[in-house]
């Protein structure tokens, strides 16, 4: 999902931002020739993600800077553990230490709840999925994230599938016309997802032959009646109130997917430091 060169140009981007004319404090405090070892420690449990994206940031700013991971994306970390040892020039270790550590603090942290989520389904056939509830700018990486921590992944963008939602409904008229609509458009290679909020609208979604039926927001009871209405007939997404609490009790009902968008909305940052 993250090619070298794409995590190049955003990493670039980011220090840009974050540089801008220069890192005033390290370039006066600091000589061209000065060393420093440091090392990337957790300071809680978690999933570990964003190697690849924190070794750039630092290979990007010098080539002399070595890194020695001692673990791998996906890998589950301890409070206290060494993730890693980097060494070489101190003015871009102090220049690139934030920016590296905002990408793998964030993308960690993410993987870590998505774990928590998948994890809480235990081993009912229900994946976990995220939304295109994403930070502008940085869906690539809280992706690739949900991805490492256990998790599925919806649509990339708005060209990956057609949703109908309420308001396409409102505007073209009807679902079934809304549908109708699509089908002589879009390419065969294109999935139809309609966003179900009631048991009529499921009914009428299954006549129309559409690929993917979403539950949104509705009961348990609601939720298994409409997967045995559907009866396989379509892929059954579950959305909305999707927590910790609830999400055993949603995958229970059957569904196929269960999207939500607090795997990365509301995941915390994982604390990791860079001790010198």
């Amino acid at each position: 999902m993250l090619n070298d060169f794409f995590i190049e140009n955003h990493v670039k981007m980011a220090l840009q931002e974050d540089i801008g004319f220069g890192d005033i404090t390290t370039d006066y405090l600091t000589n061209e020739e000065d060393e420093m070892f440091c090392i990337l420690n957790t300071r809680v449990d978690g999933i570990f993600c964003g190697k690849n994206v924190f070794e750039k940031v630092f290979k990007v700013l010098s080539p002399k800077i070595d890194i020695k991971f001692y673990f791998k994306d996906g890998a589950v970390i301890k409070k206290g553990d060494k993730i890693a040892e980097i060494s070489g020039p101190a003015r871009y270790i102090l220049m690139g230490e934030r920016t590296a550590l905002n990408y793998i603090q964030r993308m960690s942290g993410i993987a870590t709840e998505t774990n928590k989520y998948q994890s809480a389904i235990g081993n009912l056939k229900a994946k976990v999925v995220d939304t295109r509830k994403t930070t502008p700018g940085f869906r690539a990486f809280e992706k690739y994230s949900v991805k490492v921590g256990g998790g599925s992944l919806h649509r990339f963008n708005l060209s990956d599938c057609a949703m109908i939602k309420d308001n396409h409904i409102k505007y073209a008229g009807s679902l079934t016309k809304a549908v109708e609509i699509l089908k002589k458009q879009i390419s065969h290679a294109h999935k139809i997802e309609v966003e179900c909020d009631t048991v009529e609208q499921v009914k009428e979604a299954i006549s129309c032959g559409v690929d993917i039926i979403m539950l949104d927001n509705m009961t348990l009871s609601q939720m298994k009646e409409c997967v045995q209405l559907i009866s396989g007939r379509a892929i059954v997404e579950a959305s909305g109130n999707v927590n910790l609490e609830t999400i055993r009790n949603i995958a229970e009902t059957g569904v196929d997917i269960i999207s939500s968008s607090a795997i990365v909305a509301k995941a915390p940052t994982l604390d990791l430091g860079l001790d010198m």
